[in-house]
């Protein structure tokens, strides 16, 4: 039985985590124990039993209650963390998402300990190293031994920094695998879709039986944490709720929310909460986040994981940045970057509701990435 440590600390992953935990219990339960660590990178509410109950997760075995702090500080902590329990549990592998904290933090400790490392999401460049994730998702490729990409794009990322396998030589960090598997969230939306139109009950909850929505969420530090850029974006999300009959749904992220309650915001969220267009409301499930995404005509984000979201469900998407690591969606007319430009938003509103978009070739894999990536493990790792 080959042992599996997989490192989350934060929700979008424990979502993506799901995708590979749920095909381990129903495909491969002979073969891997899949043991799950928390960083508690960030601490979120909505991961409460029902969330672990709904996705058919598997409790953590092992908590770390990090919190918040400098990056400095967080690394560490995760790094000394993980470097304990690797210790503990002696896994075989220790399987990464993404590009948080605790993802580079997890693969410092096993690439110092010699343990192979398996990156989910490798390849996604935004080429932008002011952005933290940026570096993290670098620094975790090049220690890698197997390289999962969501697309092919990705792929090509991957061999352009020199990371190729050649083949006949032992598997290594300095001969990593890479493998374009598809994207584990596509798995999860094409799975849990119809559930979340059977069990979420958001829709109803807001009032929006017979209306046209807009879906927008904020969370980036760059855009919770600077005034000017928040204003900017608020003042954009007015216009369109000036221009447009559609109902803007604004779910708020704990950074969001605090900021709209200092005394600078005041007016501005007066002027937020009295749109009869606009709806403030409390940060909501994955299964309504899927549910709203379904139902609405287009998504305004700076998140990286709604960005693909909007696109495996067919819908535009005006991405509150300057780049995105998802070049693909833009590439394909389904997606534009406004910055935070109110101008650049309200254009691409325009063209997103008008239809003026593209088609949505399937650029994520056939939803299969969770057994083709544990179908190479078991290959690899015997």
């Amino acid at each position: 039985m080959l042992r599996i440590l997989t490192v989350v600390g934060a929700r979008p992953q424990f979502i993506k985590a799901s995708a590979v935990s749920r095909c381990i219990k129903n495909h491969f339960s002979d073969c891997f124990e899949e043991k799950l660590l928390h960083t508690g990178q960030h601490y979120d509410s909505l991961l409460s039993d029902i969330f672990f109950r709904q996705l058919n997760i598997p409790e953590p075995a092992y908590h770390l209650h990090v919190g918040s702090s400098t990056h400095a500080k967080q690394t560490a902590d995760i790094l000394q963390g993980v470097e304990t329990v690797a210790i503990k549990y002696a896994p075989h592998l220790i399987l990464l998402y993404g590009d948080t904290n605790s993802t580079i933090s997890a693969a410092l400790a096993a690439a110092k300990l010699h343990i192979p490392i398996a990156h989910i999401e490798a390849g996604l460049r935004s080429y932008n190293k002011k952005m933290p994730e940026e570096i993290n998702r670098i620094i975790t490729d090049h220690l890698s031994t197997f390289l999962f990409t969501p697309t092919h794009q990705a792929y090509i990322n991957l061999q352009r920094e020199g990371l190729v396998h050649n083949i006949g030589q032992p598997v290594s960090p300095d001969n990593p695998i890479i493998i374009n598997s598809g994207d584990v969230m596509y798995d999860n939306v094409l799975h849990f879709q119809q559930m979340a139109q059977e069990q979420s009950s958001i829709i109803q909850q807001l009032g929006l039986e017979q209306e046209k929505i807009i879906l927008c969420t904020i969370h980036r530090d760059f855009n919770t944490d600077n005034e000017l850029r928040l204003q900017n974006i608020l003042k954009g999300l007015i216009g369109i709720a000036n221009t447009f009959q559609h109902k803007i749904i604004v779910p708020l992220h704990p950074r969001t929310n605090a900021m709209l309650n200092k005394k600078e915001f005041r007016e501005l969220k007066q002027s937020l909460s009295k749109h009869k267009n606009i709806i403030l409301c409390n940060p909501v499930s994955y299964f309504d986040i899927i549910r709203l995404v379904s139902e609405c005509e287009m998504v305004i984000t700076d998140s990286g994981g709604l960005q693909k979201e909007a696109y495996f469900l067919r819908k535009p998407v005006a991405i509150l940045r300057n780049v995105t690591e998802w070049t693909e969606i833009i590439e394909t007319g389904n997606g534009w970057l406004v910055d935070d430009s109110p101008l650049l938003l309200l254009n691409a509103c325009q063209q997103a509701i008008t239809m003026l978009h593209g088609d949505f070739p399937l650029l994520y894999g056939d939803g299969n990435a969770a057994q083709m990536i544990l179908t190479q493990l078991q290959k690899s790792l015997k």
